[in-house]
């Protein structure tokens, strides 16, 4: 959750209507594209894979990132910086 938050604050551009860049904590050259219920990280993906069809929520740092910077665009009607 402290990751997702730090995304949140600079970390986050949405690019158009429920599709989000967010970059990497790692690789300052890496960014992963969020969805409100996907990323395409490494970690989503094996989630994913693994558990599939289990009813079992997928989450990674990112998806939270997104969850987190609606949320507070929401509250203050501020944060979203979209790329056209």
């Amino acid at each position: 959750m402290r990751k997702a938050k730090a995304l949140a604050k600079n970390g986050v551009v949405q690019i158009e209507d429920g599709l989000y860049q967010v970059k990497s904590l790692t690789n300052p050259f890496k960014s992963y594209m969020v969805t409100s219920d996907s990323c395409d990280c490494e970690g989503f993906r094996n989630f994913y894979k693994f558990h599939h069809g289990k009813d079992l929520k997928a989450n990674c740092s990112h998806l939270e990132a997104v969850r987190i910077f609606k949320a507070n665009h929401k509250k203050t009607g501020k944060g979203t910086t979209t790329r056209k």
